[in-house]
């Protein structure tokens, strides 16, 4: 008895460390607004990183600013031992069938890799995009400085990595510079293949994509809220998963959206003051990200992105019209805010690095019955569970019950037609999985 009661008392100690980990606060407080005003500085001022931009300069063009960027993950992997494994991975486009690709080209992303010490083959990626454009994509000749749009996402990839390297995690976490977003998400979609034909056991890409503007162009000003991008539900599903979506839910409950659910809900344990947004859509209206060619494969992926945006500054030629002050300019971007989805970034993925992989095969049962039963197989690495559900209409899990360490449960007097449900696997340090939604049924 008394073995059975120091158990119960070392579990509940591990499990509530998760909302009171010193690590992640020191993470938020190590991430520095100067650093990232540093490297915004340094990409705009390569006066254009437009894909199709010089490749020779040392001073000016996209060549310019991925050697940098690469030079950057260098130096960092240097100061913790060779901990990054950095590279180029580049894919080859013709312009012939692609009217916005004006001539033959190399894609180069730059890649730097942390990799975990024991689940190195799953990874959580960071990304920003290297390449900027001004009015005309395919103008490479005219200034694009492009400061929010996009080195504000890419200095907050290269920020997370000097804060991030100074750590050890059990999973592999990526920090990546995406070219050719501009003209087709071309770099996203060569790596997400990259990454298929390695094996890659992709748990989540938070895709950073203008994270640098408070004032929007409807006159609104915020500094702490952003929006979190997610699609409902894979476009790898089969029709017989379509089918049973009908009869027993999940609208909304596809890998991505629950990806968006554990970053709305890390930001507003660690960083409460922030004001995260869940947008039900893969992307603004109309509009495309890094995040959607890992969506195409059916890895979950999301955008991370300011809640305000000025579209006098973004895809611009740098100009005044009317009084107005156009292009994307160093001096229209707020350091602090970047500094704080920066840091969003960094605790979710120090989160999820530091989790024991999610639940598989979850099976919830409890048809015409007045409870909900589950069944999972169990986690290599988890200490225990933790049962979600949420009303069918809310947008976040807002309710929970930790179980311990079983495969199955049962929660009484709760009507499965009322809520949805999930279950996370919880770690002895008692950071949590992201949550999986049933995908089975039983009697």
């Amino acid at each position: 008895m008394k073995n059975i009661i120091l158990s119960l008392c070392v579990l509940t100690v591990s499990f509530g460390s998760a909302q009171t980990n010193p690590k992640i606060y020191d993470i938020i407080a190590a991430v520095s607004a100067d650093r990232i005003e540093q490297d915004i500085t340094t990409l705009a001022g390569f006066g254009t990183r437009n894909t199709f931009s010089d490749t020779v300069s040392t001073t000016r063009g996209i060549g310019a600013a991925r050697r940098w960027i690469k030079q950057e993950f260098e130096t960092i992997s240097t100061s913790c031992n060779n901990c990054l494994d950095v590279f180029y991975q580049k894919d080859f486009v013709k312009a012939e069938g692609n009217r916005r690709v004006p001539r033959d080209t190399w894609i180069v992303n730059v890649a730097a890799v942390q990799k975990g010490t024991k689940y190195p083959n799953r990874y959580i990626i960071m990304s920003g995009d290297i390449d900027s454009r001004n009015s005309d994509g395919s103008d490479f000749t005219k200034d694009a400085p492009g400061a929010n749009d996009n080195a504000s996402g890419m200095a907050g990839a290269i920020e997370a990595a000097r804060v991030l390297s100074k750590y050890k995690f059990e999973s592999s976490i990526v920090y990546l510079g995406l070219s050719g977003e501009e003209q087709g998400l071309f770099g996203g979609a060569g790596f997400a293949a990259y990454a298929k034909e390695q094996g890659w056991d992709i748990i989540g890409v938070l895709n950073n994509d203008m994270i640098g503007n408070i004032k929007g162009v409807d006159g609104v000003i915020s500094n702490v809220d952003f929006r979190i991008f997610s699609e409902p539900v894979p476009p790898t599903e089969t029709e017989e998963q379509r089918r049973r979506r009908r009869f027993y839910g999940g609208e909304v409950d596809g890998v991505s959206r629950q990806l968006a659910r554990y970053v709305y809900t890390t930001t507003k344990t660690y960083m409460p003051e922030m004001n995260p947004m869940m947008i039900y859509r893969l992307d603004r209206f109309g509009r495309g990200g890094h995040h959607r060619p890992f969506n195409d494969l059916g890895y979950a992926g999301i955008r991370i992105m300011e809640a305000h945006e000025n579209y006098t500054q973004q895809h611009q030629d740098i100009r005044v019209e009317d009084g107005i002050e156009y292009g994307d300019k160093l001096k229209f971007v707020n350091f602090d805010y970047a500094k704080k989805l920066t840091a969003v970034n960094a605790i979710t993925m120090a989160s999820l690095a530091w989790a024991p992989p999610s639940p598989k095969n979850v099976a919830i049962g409890g048809i015409v019955a007045p409870s909900a039963k589950f069944k999972w197989d169990k986690v290599d690495g988890a200490i225990g569970y933790k049962i979600y559900w949420r009303d069918t209409t809310s947008p976040t899990w807002d309710y929970s019950r930790f179980v311990g360490d079983v495969s199955e449960f049962t929660l009484d007097g709760i009507v499965i037609d009322n809520f949805f449900f999930g279950i996370a696997a919880v770690g002895p340090n008692g950071h949590e999985s992201v949550v999986t939604f049933p995908n089975a049924i039983f009697r």
